[in-house]
C-alpha cells in the first residue's frame, strides 16, 4: 500500500512560483469572479502564493532563505511581468496579501544579478507604475501600502529622479494635507524622502523647477494645519540649507515674498514653529549680499521684529547658548539696518 499522499509536496521553484503568482493574479480578471465563491477561491490562491513567496525570500522560521533562490525569484517576477500585476492588483488584494507584498518588495528590489538590480531595471522600463503608486494615495484603503512600496523605490536614485520630474509629483502638495492623518503623514514621509535622499537629483530638480516648486511649497508653509506648517518648515531647513542646494538657498533668500512668510511664521502661536522659522529667517538677515528690497523690509519692520526676537527663546536643551548668540547677531544686524538713512522712506 502506498502512503505517498502523506509526503509533503515538492516546494515550487522560483520560476514555478512566479508563474503561479501571475496566473492567480490574472485569474482575478476572468469572468468567473462574478460568482462570489469563485472570487474567494481566486483570492485564496493569490494569498497562498504570495505567502509562499514571502517564505522563499525571508525564510519561514525553520528554514533560512537561500540567496540564489531569492535572486532567481527577482529575475522571474521580472520575466513574467509579475511586478506590474502586483502593483495594478493592489486595490483588490486583501490586507495580509498587501502586507506580505510590501515585505517581499523590500527584499527583491535590492537583489543584484550580475551587478544589476533587475527589479529596479524593470521599474525603470515601466515608470508609469511609479505614477500609479503616487496616485494611490487618493485611495485610503491602500495608501499606506503604496507609500511603503514607493519609499523602497525612492531609495534608488533613478526612480526618485523620475518621480521628482513627473507631473504626479505635484500631487504630494495635496496628499500631505489629506484629512486622514495616517495617510497625510505617510505621504509627507514619502515627500520628505524625495527631497532629501538624493542631493544631486534634488538640486537639479529645484534648479529646473524653482518657481513652480516654491509656489506650491508656500501653500504648505501658510497652511491652516499646524502639523503641515511645522513639518514643511523643518523639511525646508533640511533640504534648503544643505551644501548641494547652496545656489537655491542664495536665490531663495533674495526674494521678499519668502522673507514675509518667515516673518509671519515668527509670530505663529506655536513656539516650535517660531524657532523653526527663526533658523531660516536668520539666513535672510545674515546674508552679506542682501538686496535693497530685503533691507527695506527689515528696516521698516525693525520694531516688531526686535520685539519678537527679544521674546524668543530656544527653551530647554543644549543649543541655548548657540541660539542666543545667533539671535544677538541677528538683532544687531536689524538694528544696524534700521539706522541706515537711505533705507528710511
Amino acid at each position: 500500500m502506498s502512503f505517498s499522499f502523506f509526503k509533503p509536496s515538492r516546494p515550487k521553484t522560483p520560476q514555478e512560483l512566479a508563474k503561479a503568482i501571475r496566473d492567480s493574479l490574472m485569474a482575478l480578471d476572468t469572468k468567473t469572479v462574478a460568482e462570489v465563491k469563485a472570487l474567494e477561491k481566486a483570492m485564496e490562491e493569490v494569498e497562498k502564493n504570495i505567502m509562499t513567496m514571502r517564505a522563499l525570500v525571508s525564510g519561514d522560521g525553520e528554514v533560512e532563505p537561500n540567496a540564489d533562490q531569492i535572486s532567481q525569484m527577482a529575475i522571474e517576477i521580472c520575466n513574467e511581468d509579475v511586478i506590474s500585476l502586483f502593483i495594478h492588483k493592489l486595490p483588490i488584494l486583501g490586507w495580509d496579501a498587501r502586507k506580505n507584498l510590501v515585505h517581499c518588495w523590500s527584499i527583491l528590489l535590492k537583489q543584484k544579478v550580475d551587478d544589476i538590480c533587475c527589479c529596479v531595471q524593470y521599474m525603470e522600463n515601466h515608470l508609469e507604475l511609479l505614477d500609479f503608486l503616487v496616485v494611490c494615495y487618493d485611495n485610503k484603503e491602500i495608501a499606506l501600502h503604496c507609500g511603503s512600496l514607493l519609499r523602497e523605490c525612492i531609495k534608488r536614485p533613478s526612480l526618485a529622479k523620475y518621480i521628482l520630474g513627473s507631473p504626479s509629483f505635484e500631487l504630494f502638495f495635496k496628499f500631505v494635507e489629506l484629512p486622514n492623518f495616517d495617510v497625510s503623514s505617510d505621504a509627507f514621509s514619502t515627500f520628505k524622502d524625495l527631497l532629501t535622499k538624493h542631493e544631486s537629483s534634488v538640486a537639479e530638480f529645484l534648479s529646473a523647477h524653482y518657481n513652480e516648486f516654491f509656489e506650491h511649497y508656500e501653500t504648505l508653509l501658510t497652511s491652516k494645519n499646524y502639523v503641515t506648517r511645522r513639518q514643511s518648515l523643518k523639511l525646508l531647513s533640511e533640504f534648503l540649507l544643505e551644501p548641494p542646494n547652496t545656489h537655491i538657498m542664495k536665490h531663495y533668500i533674495t526674494e521678499v515674498r519668502h522673507l514675509k512668510i518667515m516673518m509671519t511664521l515668527l509670530k505663529d502661536s506655536s513656539k516650535n514653529i517660531q524657532i523653526l522659522a527663526f533658523h531660516i529667517f536668520k539666513v535672510f538677515v545674515a546674508n552679506p549680499n542682501k538686496p535693497r528690497e530685503i533691507k527695506v523690509i527689515l528696516s521698516k519692520n525693525h520694531e516688531k521684529l526686535l520685539a519678537l526676537l527679544h521674546d524668543l527663546s530656544a527653551g530647554k536643551g543644549g543649543e541655548d547658548e548657540q541660539f542666543e548668540e545667533e539671535k544677538e547677531m541677528i538683532i544687531k544686524e536689524i538694528e544696524r539696518l534700521s539706522r541706515l538713512p537711505d533705507l528710511v522712506s
